[in-house]
Order: structure tokens, then sequence, then C-alpha cells
């Protein structure tokens, strides 16, 4: 984007650009929600991974609040933002699963 011109010599186009939304950042309550998930995630055969991974999401705007926050934990697929995004079907129940059982664990926990 920086390097737009305008067709019209009278018009300057100048972009700056910087983050829009605040660092996903970690902290002790994220990695405490994120070992429940990869616990639950473990007794339904699924593979979660952690790490900065690019991009933004609301999520940024709860973690910057402090709320422990996971991103990420959706459907699978391919293509994200593209005209070719599309999920995988077989996906759908066990994504399913897993949030039940987070939210599981957390009323257990606190209520």
């Amino acid at each position: 984007m920086g390097e737009i011109e305008s067709p019209d010599p009278d018009v300057h186009v100048e972009v700056e650009t910087g983050p829009i939304r605040p660092l996903f950042q970690s902290s002790e309550g994220k990695m405490e929600l994120f070992e429940i998930a990869r616990k639950v995630a473990i007794e339904l055969d699924l593979k979660l991974g952690h790490g900065q991974f690019g991009g933004g999401s609301d999520g940024n705007f709860t973690g910057a609040l402090g709320i422990p926050t996971l991103d990420g934990l959706g459907v699978e697929g391919d293509g994200h933002h593209t005209k070719n995004e599309h999920l995988l079907v077989s996906s759908l129940v066990k994504r399913s699963q897993l949030f039940a059982g987070i939210l599981g664990v957390l009323v257990d926990r606190h209520g």
C-alpha cells in the first residue's frame, strides 16, 4: 500500500501504516486457559498448538483488557480471508466438543 500513486499529478497519496489492534500478548491467565483447552483437546484426540501467528482478531481487544483469551480454536479450513475461504464440515463436531469441554471445566471451577 505504501507504493500507491495517483494518476492525477495534482493529487499526492500518502499512506501510513501501523498496528490497528493491540498486540495479542501472553499472560498467566491465558496460559492457564490454554492448558485447560489443551487437556480437553487431548481427550478428543485433537492437537492444539501455541504461539504467535500474526494477523489480528477480536481477541486482541479482550486480551489487551487482561481477559484470558484464546484465539484460533474455530473449525478447520483453509483460504482464510480470501474468496477461496472454506471450512471442513468434518471438523464441526470435534470443535463443538472442544468448546463444550472447555466450558464444562470452567463451570466446574468457577460455578
